[in-house]
């Protein structure tokens, strides 16, 4: 699990698990994160984890929110990272990841027209498989077939989710279509407005990443939790109508 070191002038405070998918950061006792300080703003910042990623977002704060010195509206937390607010600092520790499922990740597609495929041809159907039957059947027979040995049966795996995908509903790629393959999917348009599609096991979430304009489900706007998404639901992310639906 990530973690944050809360720090002052080198003396470490305390140590945060990042528990929440969102947790907020600011003076109030409100926040998630309470720092108590004046030159931080009652709601300065956030951090937003989804699976093993997480990232950084100013709330529009009076001071600003510095990541290794420079200042950052929104980032994407990398092991080690320094996030500072005021005279507080605040270093990311992320959980080690195995390369190969890092390597699932993708943070950088944002409804490019060469990601999608366009809408399939009509194929013929095929025909339907027909269940064979047993060429005998041992209720006639004078005494049953003996039974076949078996191989011992493993327990079952949970099972995984219906590969999701969604078509663009308008615009100039609308028909076309993106399987959501990725642990991760990013859709919208950075500096305007940006989200997540999370797959995880027990289905896709969608999440609130960048942009004061939050996501529309099903014409209604959502809020900054994960909200799990239902086959055939509507999406709008910066201007862009988009079908999300379960492939069989």
């Amino acid at each position: 699990m990530a973690k944050l070191i809360l720090s002052m002038d080198g003396l470490v405070l305390k140590e945060i698990p990042l528990t929440k998918e969102r947790m907020s950061i600011g003076r109030k006792a409100s926040n998630d994160i309470q720092i108590d300080n004046l030159a931080i703003s009652g709601e300065h910042a956030a951090v937003v984890t989804i699976l093993n990623d997480s990232f950084l977002e100013d709330l529009n704060s009076t001071n600003g929110t510095l990541v290794n010195g420079q200042p950052a509206k929104k980032h994407f937390l990398k092991n080690g990272d320094v996030i500072e607010l005021g005279k507080y600092k605040l270093k990311y520790i992320a959980e080690q990841v195995h390369h190969a499922e890092a390597a699932d990740f993708e943070k950088t597609m944002v409804l490019r027209p060469n990601a999608m495929r366009p809408p399939p041809e009509a194929q013929p159907q095929a025909a339907a498989p027909v269940d064979g039957k047993n060429s005998f059947d041992d209720t006639q027979s004078g005494k049953p077939e003996p039974a076949a040995p078996t191989a011992p049966v493993a327990p079952a795996a949970a099972a995984a989710p219906a590969a999701g995908a969604i078509q663009i509903l308008n615009g100039a790629n609308a028909g076309r279509e993106l399987e959501l393959t990725k642990t991760l999917t990013t859709l919208g348009k950075p500096g305007v407005q940006v989200a997540v599609i999370a797959r995880r096991p027990h289905g896709y979430f969608i999440t609130h990443v960048e942009g004061k304009q939050y996501p529309v489900l099903n014409g209604q706007t959502v809020d900054a939790q994960a909200h799990q998404l239902a086959d055939h639901d509507v999406i709008e992310i910066a201007g862009i109508k988009m079908e999300f639906f379960l492939k069989n």
